[in-house]
């Protein structure tokens, strides 16, 4: 995994914290369901690089 790819999913995984923060302060579930699925995704992400990692070594 290159640094800018562990870097961007580091960055879309933190900001869907904000928004799952954000919208459970405020009540509001399809931010915070939005937060969430953002994690995932970065979460997926992360897995799919580490993979492909693993393959080259």
């Amino acid at each position: 995994m290159g640094l800018g790819d562990k870097i961007q999913n580091a960055a879309e995984g933190a900001m869907g914290k904000g928004k799952e923060t954000v919208g459970n302060a405020t009540n509001n579930e399809h931010l915070a369901a939005e937060g969430q699925k953002d994690q995932v995704k970065a979460d997926a992400k992360k897995v799919g690089e580490n993979v492909k990692d693993e393959f080259k070594n």
